[in-house]
């Protein structure tokens, strides 16, 4: 790390509370880590992590909390702090920003978080809508497999979908191995059409891209889309403008052409749906992880939100999110997209 770098991990906007403040409360459990010597070392040459500085690192992050935003209802302990610390490269402000940012976004979306447990989705899981695929890519990236066909918009709306993606989200962050490796996304949209993706409009873009690029620690490494029909152009159109460039390049289209998706993702680590040799497509197990973490989900989203940090689902946002004039001209836009792929 550069010398401007490590003057970040001791500038005195972390400095400890004076003499005259309240002391802190206890501390929470230690950190162990349970990183491989192979992800420690990955985790020093992409993330900047060093393992020697890794609980200054947090403590730093931890006073900074403590000191801007004294109020606020969020866990301190070591594990769920590395999270952040991970995502934005140990810069201390990047990453207290998402902090607020992820608590942000929970606060001001409560269709989506609120109630937010595994119990609550059964219909979902029961659709085949999503699944993590039970073996890692090369690079012991997870992959989340996405199938957009399987939702019927009669039964429930779209936000539902949005929620599971969510619950599938918090449960893998919960391995420091994908803290530090991050996920691939699958997304199949074989027969998806236009009345389906109309349910996708701006708003709904904004807010899930506002919190995936912004709002959630977590490293998107790839996104795989196949068998997308003309449609797709329209839904695309919707979701580009949100898109910050080192994401929008993550995107790969490979159409019905199987060879082109195992170029990235290995048919060994892919059910036969996909051409693959594991199988066939699993989504049971996966449910079954999600919820046998139903008390954990319910300590974490089933609880009331203090009133004293509900000004923060008013007052911050995500970075680079579109306004709602934006949102209109996009709306108009892409209506135009989507009727013109047709």
């Amino acid at each position: 790390m550069s010398e401007e770098s490590d003057s970040l991990r001791t500038s005195p906007s972390v400095a400890s509370l004076s003499e005259n403040e309240l002391p802190p409360p206890p501390e929470p459990p230690g950190y162990v880590c349970s990183l491989t010597e192979e992800l420690v070392t990955k985790a020093r040459e992409e993330l900047q992590e060093k393992p020697e500085w890794r609980l200054r690192d947090v403590q730093a992050l931890r006073d900074m909390v403590r000191k801007e935003y004294p109020n606020l209802s969020t866990s301190l302990d070591d594990a769920f702090l590395l999270r952040f610390l991970r995502a934005r490269k140990f810069d201390y402000d990047r990453a207290l920003q998402l902090l607020i940012n992820y608590h942000s976004c929970r606060r001001s979306w409560p269709e989506v978080f609120n109630n937010l447990k595994p119990s609550a989705l059964k219909d979902v899981l029961a659709s085949g809508f999503l699944t993590v695929l039970p073996h890692t890519d090369p690079r012991g990236c997870h992959v989340v497999c996405i199938r957009p066909d399987r939702w019927i918009p009669s039964n429930y709306p779209i936000t539902e979908n949005i929620r599971a993606i969510y619950l599938t989200l918090e449960k893998l962050i919960q391995s420091e191995e994908t803290q530090v490796n991050g996920i691939v996304i699958l997304a199949d949209y074989k027969g998806v059409s236009l009345s389906k993706a109309s349910h996708f409009g701006p708003f709904i873009a904004k807010k899930v891209i506002g919190i995936l690029q912004d709002g959630f620690p977590i490293r998107i490494k790839a996104v795989h889309v196949v068998n997308e029909p003309r449609i797709f152009k329209g839904i695309f159109a919707i979701i580009k403008p949100f898109l910050k460039e080192k994401i929008a390049n993550r995107f790969f289209l490979h159409g019905s052409d199987l060879n082109s998706l195992h170029a990235n993702l290995p048919r060994s680590i892919l059910p036969k749906e996909y051409g693959g040799t594991a199988g066939e497509l699993d989504t049971a197990t996966w449910n079954a992880v999600l919820l046998a973490s139903e008390d954990d989900f319910v300590k974490e989203f089933c609880q009331p939100v203090p009133a004293c940090d509900s000004i923060l689902g008013q007052t911050l946002l995500p970075e680079g999110l579109a306004s709602d004039a934006q949102c209109d001209d996009s709306l108009r836009a892409a209506k135009s997209q989507l009727y013109s792929c047709y």
